[in-house]
């Protein structure tokens, strides 16, 4: 062929216009070779149509580089082939060829097996080797071959059609131009060298203006270029999305902060249900009213209060408003610090497990007066059991009806933490007497967050692409790729911030957000105080499709599967928040012309810690509603984590184990969760696999509930190695038995002294935040007991001259060796206990013998 073509059609029109006859294709017998017959050496042309009557003298074969001149032996046609030339074998071959096959084919036998380089055949005619014979198509009258088409080899065999452009030496300039002046001082230097005769340089000039409008163009792209550049670093980005990304890669989570959580009293004059969307509380607002109709809302946020919205459905009743304890006739009560139960007075058959109540003091103690009440004496609690319609068979007074009370218990995680007063004796000063009702619980408790929701915002309509990214030239004309739209970038900034980072619960499986009762935890301690690491944005958007699909927000797309509708909100330094998509790979990106609207919720961070009764109004179309305050603080607000923290943590945050291997490894896993003051872990073989006994001690000494087991079981499983149990156990606790010999100063009274010492060596928590000796923080797995710390405590008591030991050793045993050594040990999963309780000794005791003194 004289050209090379990507779509040859000169066989279609020889085949269109008979008789022309030209060269079809040539095959070279090799593996299919029969046996009699030389491999390589044997070639089968085929014609367009019956093979025309052709000598030697009418073929031409050429090429190769090793072996060149490859002569013809003999030819013969395919289907009368000459016994005296070819073998029975290939005579044999050739006869299973269909008839027509063999019409067109002649045989060609040549003297060498040639290189593996090309070779042509030309058809020629006799005295004129630049024609071909008669018959025969001209540009069909020659084919390229090579003798090893069927030898191994890694590429195509097909022969390439290569087109390679001219090559052009680059123009010799500076590429050290960065800026306006050199940019254009490069430019003026190349038109100098392809310009000689234009040596304008006059501002006016339309060249210099060009050239002055390039330099500035480069002078912005060079800016650009830095820019980039600078936030292709941890330690230079300058924007806050670029941070969280380098962070991202050592598989640290920048975080937003969070919203603040708080307790809500709603005061109604009649039973009221409401849903989440039916409130919006606000904080105060001088010259408005309690309660705000929807009207008067863009009035009332046109003051930027703080914005709390609940988290769940509530119902209100008049009673609960307010519930005064019932002392069982007694005066001067108070509910002791730890307390898990009350009774209130009066019959509440509406209370029920999970609702909340605040215990708060509501009168001053020492004057009966409102305003001298501590706010701080105030805490929230979930209830656990109620018994309503119980009743007091005694009379408070004669002939009064029996009293109607509602005893009340809470969780073992909200027990009381400071004494709370419920009669007491007034100052002689402010009147004398008993005052009663001193502290309360408030009811119609409802749980709410910080963040103002945001509906329907319109983000806009992805663009239509504008950009194609052609590639790269091959050398082959006929296998160009088609020009790839680049899809627009599309990222809409969302109108308000700061976004909410709100708590969610999801699903293990998807990792959506699941709809959840925030309620539906342990205690009111754990309701309001959500982990970090729960916190997202509060961002949903809503496509215009048919099915209107619904996209969920996520920290990152890095585990999102090609078609899930996931996108990333990204705040930067000021505030706003944009959004990002996927990109067909981690995440769906949409598709152009697709519109979207916003949903979300703006507010977060410690501006929604707002003080007790900083909530006064609520936005409601509900009738029956009073008034609306906060009894406790809000709390939880957190802000963004800076950059510069980020830099510090990130580069080290990969060091963090989150793997469980070892015994040791399980112990500080534990060690993690929040309640976990210490742990240790034990393998063991069960005869089919290991289980992870792992021993837990909680901070305070607190029991491990069967609830405390399955919850440390489910932190603990993210850790696990695949194919290990995890078993949670007890501590096994020792008690000791103690008895010392105090002698008291002459000036001391030996009954104070020895309540003194009592305190110092037990397990409570003293005044002024100390703790005794032998409190459960104090000891824990493996940690000795030496008799010197009980010798130091006892003698740090104001007025005692001397101690001795009489008895020290593990209780129920004789050994005096503790007592010469000064040392009781404890094994890997022993702790240490002394309460001296009597209604306990198996918990621990501690004998005082006193002397000298009064």
């Amino acid at each position: 062929m004289i050209y090379r073509c990507c779509h040859p059609r000169r066989r279609e029109l020889v085949l269109a216009n008979p008789p022309l006859n030209g060269i079809d294709f040539l095959e070279v017998l090799d593996g299919e070779a029969p046996a009699d017959t030389p491999r390589q050496r044997t070639l089968l042309l085929r014609f367009l149509r019956t093979a025309p009557a052709l000598t030697l003298d009418d073929l031409e074969l050429s090429g190769g580089e090793r072996i060149t001149g490859v002569g013809l032996l003999w030819i013969t046609r395919a289907d009368a082939p000459d016994p005296a030339l070819a073998e029975p074998g290939l005579i044999a071959h050739l006869a299973t060829l269909d008839p027509g096959a063999q019409a067109a084919t002649l045989v060609i036998r040549t003297d060498s097996q040639g290189d593996h380089a090309r070779y042509r055949l030309r058809l020629t005619r006799a005295g004129d080797p630049l024609s071909p014979p008669d018959g025969i198509d001209r540009l069909l009258a020659e084919i390229d071959f090579s003798f090893k088409v069927e030898c191994a080899t890694d590429f195509d065999c097909a022969p390439r059609t290569d087109c390679p452009e001219d090559a052009h030496s680059p123009p010799a300039i500076s590429y050290l131009a960065k800026d306006y002046r050199s940019f254009r001082r490069l430019m003026l230097g190349r038109m100098a060298q392809i310009m000689p005769d234009w040596r304008e340089r006059n501002p006016a000039d339309l060249g210099i203006a060009l050239v002055e409008m390039l330099a500035y163009t480069g002078d912005r792209l060079s800016y650009a270029q830095d820019a980039v550049a600078t936030e292709s670093y941890l330690a230079t980005a300058r924007r806050r999305s670029s941070v969280r990304r380098h962070a991202r890669l050592v598989d640290y989570r920048m975080h937003d902060g969070a919203n603040a959580r708080v307790w809500v009293q709603v005061r109604v004059t009649a039973e009221v249900t409401a849903e989440p969307a039916d409130l919006q509380f606000l904080t105060r607002l001088p010259g408005f009213d309690p309660v705000l109709t929807p009207d008067q809302r863009d009035r009332a946020l046109d003051r930027d209060p703080q914005v709390f919205e609940p988290l769940h459905r509530g119902t209100f009743r008049p009673a609960h408003d307010r519930i005064d304890f019932y002392t069982w006739g007694s005066d001067e009560c108070c509910l002791p610090r730890g307390a898990t139960r009350a009774t209130l007075a009066g019959d509440f058959p509406h209370l029920a497990p999970g609702d909340i109540l605040v215990l708060a003091e509501g009168l001053g103690p020492r004057t009966g007066r409102a305003a001298d009440a501590d706010p701080t004496r105030r805490h929230a609690v979930r209830l656990t059991a109620v018994q309503a319609g119980l009743t007091d068979p005694l009379p408070l007074e004669p002939g009064a009806d029996p009293a109607r009370i509602t005893e009340i218990r809470w969780a073992e995680e909200d027990a009381l933490p400071f004494e709370l007063c419920l009669s007491a004796r007034r100052d002689d000063a402010a009147g004398g007497g008993v005052v009663t009702g001193v502290s309360h619980a408030l009811g119609n408790i409802v749980l709410a967050d910080h963040g103002r929701s945001i509906a329907n915002e319109p983000l806009g309509r992805v663009p239509e692409p504008h950009l194609s990214l052609v590639p790269a030239p091959t050398g082959d004309p006929c296998t160009r790729p088609d020009p790839r739209p680049v899809p627009p970038r599309f990222a809409p900034l969302l109108a308000l911030g700061p976004v909410t980072q709100a708590a969610v619960i999801r699903d293990s499986v998807t990792g959506d957000a699941v709809a959840h009762d925030p309620l539906a935890t342990r205690s009111a301690h754990a309701a309001i105080h959500q982990p970090l690491a729960a916190r997202a944005p509060a961002v949903t958007l809503t496509d215009d499709s048919p099915a209107h699909d619904n996209w969920q927000a996520r920290a990152d797309v890095l585990n999102s599967f090609a078609e899930d509708r996931h996108f990333v909100v990204e705040t930067e330094r000021d505030g706003r928040a944009r959004i990002r998509f996927g990109d067909d790979l981690n995440g769906r990106r949409p598709n152009a012309g697709t519109g979207f609207a916003a949903r979300y919720r703006v507010g977060n961070g410690p501006e929604g810690n707002v003080g007790a009764g900083a909530i006064a109004h609520v936005i409601t179309d509900k009738g029956g509603i009073e008034a609306v305050t906060n009894p406790l603080p809000a709390t939880g607000g957190l802000g963004p984590e800076t950059m510069d923290e980020v830099r510090a943590a990130a580069p080290f945050a990969y060091r963090r184990q989150e793997r469980a291997v070892t015994e040791a490894d399980y112990g500080e896993m534990a060690r993690r969760h929040p309640d976990v003051q210490r742990a240790v872990a034990t393998f063991r073989w069960n005869g089919h696999g290991h289980t992870v006994f792992v021993t837990v001690d909680r901070f305070g000494g607190r029991p491990v509930t069967p609830e405390f087991r399955a919850e440390l079981a489910e932190f603990l499983d993210r850790y696990r190695m695949a194919g290990y149990d995890l078993q949670i156990d007890a501590p096994r606790f020792v008690a000791l038995e103690i008895a010392l010999f105090v002698c008291a100063g002459p000036d001391h009274f030996r009954a104070g002294i020895r309540r003194e010492v009592l305190d110092m060596l037990s397990s409570a928590r003293l005044p002024g935040g100390r703790k005794g000796l032998f409190h459960p923080d104090n000891f824990s797995f493996g940690d000795p007991v030496w008799l010197s710390r009980i010798h130091a405590a006892a003698m740090g008591v104001e007025g005692v001259t001397s101690v001795k030991a009489t008895t020290f050793r593990r209780r129920g045993t004789t050994a005096t060796k503790p007592l010469e050594d000064g040392v009781i040990r404890m094994g890997r999963l022993e702790i240490a206990q002394c309460e001296n309780d009597r209604n306990f000794p198996e918990r621990g005791s501690l004998a005082i013998t006193m002397g000298g003194g009064k």
